[in-house]
């Protein structure tokens, strides 16, 4: 079997719906990977479905943060203390990304805790103004040892 057929074999509407669990803020990958393997899915399978999930909207976020906050601002003035809100949470962590730079945003979302995360580590380097090229594979590799953490801990390997 090669890795076509095994893909083929392997997507379904429960890797798919752990996918798209694992889009969403605050759940991303951390609940994910326990959802999908609920579901059904192997929890290796679950864990690939939650890293593309969790990955997928990661490069919108960190090139259009910035300026959707300002539109929304400008536009919408009700919601300026949720967006301010926001923006303070992404300041309060700038201080372990500008000291450990790439290592810092890795350990910012691999760290499968409340408050962090991608979607945290994206709106971090948003908020910093980092570019893309050096936010998104400190942000992937983040991800990765979550989802390897997650996974262990879904396995039952490692206890809270």
């Amino acid at each position: 079997m090669d890795i076509l057929d095994w893909l083929n074999n392997s997507i379904s509407g429960e890797f798919i719906f752990t996918m798209l669990v694992s889009m969403l803020p605050v759940v991303e990958l951390r609940g994910g990977i326990p959802f999908g393997a609920a579901m059904g899915l192997s929890v290796p399978l679950a864990a690939l479905a939650s890293v593309i999930g969790n990955m997928l909207p990661i490069p919108v976020l960190i090139l259009f943060t910035s300026r959707v906050f300002q539109w929304l601002k400008r536009k919408i003035p009700w919601l300026n203390r949720i967006i301010d809100a926001l923006e303070r949470r992404a300041e309060s962590k700038r201080s372990l990304v500008e000291k450990y730079r790439f290592w810092g945003l890795l350990i910012l979302v691999a760290i499968p805790l409340p408050g962090t995360g991608a979607w945290t580590g994206a709106l971090v380097a948003a908020v910093m103004g980092m570019n893309l090229k050096k936010s998104l594979p400190a942000i992937f590799f983040g991800v990765i040892v979550a989802a390897i953490i997650v996974s262990m801990i879904t396995l039952g390997v490692i206890h809270i």
